[in-house]
């Protein structure tokens, strides 16, 4: 069954459950998102959406994004995410290899991206907008109109104030793109992945199967991934608002009573920071989009000691790929990083360079405008023991000292697990003398360079120790996945 029929078959059997709470905490029946979701898929059809017709989606996220997205897939269109504050060229450079023939936004990015003063305060933000309403396509505007909405745009509310038909979508052409997500690239050969309802799902269905939901459960997040299979079980998807203080955050895991939420590992420090407890309600806590330090895991596991604390290892090209228990990869020895058994389904091969390849049932179908792949080449290193995943580190973080490889991923979460140690990362910087890279560890916490010396000679290779050692108040994070920047601690360390 595909996708959005999974998630209508739950709302036909459970109407009157609530499905989402919306930041602000208003509530939304099950009945009611079917209804919404098949407004939006009935007003795309009567305007002449296509099947395969590409949706460019600028609606950042909230029950109302969810309901469009939906909407869209069961009218059999491809929601395209390009984000618009990637800059003018970068997103120019997409929508050439998306090709979409609608644009989905918000009123205020319509005007925004129109009305100079409001282009001139945004760009001194640090944010160059596109200019949207100029695109050649039809579009749908979401929220009031503005001035800077394009003449003749369709507006969501209205289609929402639609009664509709009972029948849900019809079934999706097997292997036929649903979702299209620019990750990567340049903007000479900028790079989508295209996920299908079949790949999405199965996806789902792994995660459920490790992790258990269902009716009167309460998922806390604002990650679709997590979202959808919340409702394909028929628990609750409670969203928290956008930019939400880490304090309001676990005020509202505590006022909802949460059984469930999802941090990337910046963002649970954060929560601990001003929560050293979280509430007794959560049953799972669980951390992706980045390596979780073992700082992190421990200080997850004394906050929630009734809770399973989960680190998920996923890509966009395939979700999810493997899950570890907090405790499981603490107790972990082996050097690398465990991100734990491969899930039902998923394969896994080392190439010869130790690159890690993976396949499965959840993989993407291609990236968009290349051929489909029938395995994944992830650009990490790791290995397999037996049927649980090491992680060594990436391809392309890789130092070469002399006739040694040293891979910062193999030997920073064994640095992390010393007590006193939050978080460290290693870095070449290069030495203008030699032109060789000097080895620079940076580490955040309560230890002194000289304790920390004679620890690192304990637990590393003699090839991998640092040739300088520097403590840092924060490491710096990029990007919606708090991921390390490496780019920038290099500079700030040269």
């Amino acid at each position: 069954m595909s996708l959005v029929r999974q998630v209508l078959a739950r709302a036909d059997a459970t109407p009157d459950q609530v499905a989402l709470i919306s930041g602000d905490g208003v509530p939304m029946s099950y009945g009611e998102l079917r209804r919404r979701v098949l407004a939006v898929r009935d007003g795309f059809l009567n305007a002449g959406l296509e099947p395969g017709d590409g949706v460019l989606f600028s609606v950042r996220p909230s029950p109302q994004a969810l309901v469009l997205a939906l909407g869209v897939v069961a009218a059999r269109g491809v929601v395209v995410f390009a984000d618009p504050g990637a800059g003018p060229e970068m997103f120019e450079a997409r929508l050439r290899l998306a090709a979409p023939r609608w644009s989905a936004a918000e009123s205020v990015l319509y005007a925004a991206s129109r009305i100079a003063p409001v282009r001139a305060y945004a760009r001194r933000r640090g944010l160059l907008l596109p200019k949207l309403s100029e695109l050649p396509m039809r579009h749908v505007h979401t929220g009031r109109w503005l001035p800077g909405v394009p003449r003749g745009a369709h507006s969501l509310d209205r289609w929402l104030a639609r009664r509709v038909p009972h029948e849900g979508p019809a079934e999706a052409e097997p292997g036929a793109p649903a979702v299209v997500i620019f990750t990567s690239g340049t903007t000479a050969a900028p790079r989508a992945v295209v996920h299908t309802e079949d790949s999405l799902s199965a996806g789902l269905a792994l995660f459920r199967e490790r992790v258990p939901l269902g009716t009167g459960d309460i998922v806390h997040t604002d990650q679709l991934m997590l979202g959808l299979p919340t409702l394909v079980a028929g628990a609750c998807w409670s969203m928290p608002p956008l930019f939400c203080p880490a304090a309001d955050f676990v005020g509202q895991l505590a006022e909802r009573a949460a059984t469930h939420t999802f941090c990337v590992p910046v963002h649970l420090g954060e929560l601990l920071d001003v929560a050293p407890e979280l509430p007794e309600s959560l049953r799972h806590v669980i951390l992706g989009a980045a390596p979780a330090p073992a700082g992190v895991l421990r200080r997850a596991v004394d906050a929630a000691p009734g809770a399973e604390v989960l680190s998920v290892y996923a890509m966009t090209e395939i979700v999810p790929v493997a899950i570890a228990s907090a405790r499981e990869k603490l107790a972990h020895t082996g050097g690398g990083d465990l991100l734990g058994p491969l899930l039902p389904g998923v394969t896994a091969r080392i190439a010869e360079d130790g690159e890690l390849f993976l396949g499965g049932p959840n993989m993407s179908r291609s990236y968009l405008g290349e051929e489909d792949h029938t395995e994944l080449a992830t650009g990490d290193l790791a290995r397999l023991d037996g049927d649980r995943i090491v992680l060594l580190g990436r391809k392309k973080d890789m130092l070469i000292r002399g006739k040694f490889n040293l891979y910062p991923g193999l030997y920073e979460p064994a640095i992390t697990a010393l007590d006193g140690v939050r978080e460290a990362a290693i870095v070449g910087v290069p030495d203008p003398e030699t032109g060789d890279e000097e080895v620079v560890l940076a580490v955040v916490g309560d230890v002194s360079e000289q304790w920390l010396r004679r620890r690192l000679a304990k637990i590393l290779d003699a090839e991998a120790l640092p040739d300088r050692v520097v403590l840092v108040g924060e490491l710096p994070y990029a990007g919606r996945g708090r991921k390390l920047d490496r780019a920038t601690l290099r500079e700030r360390l040269s």
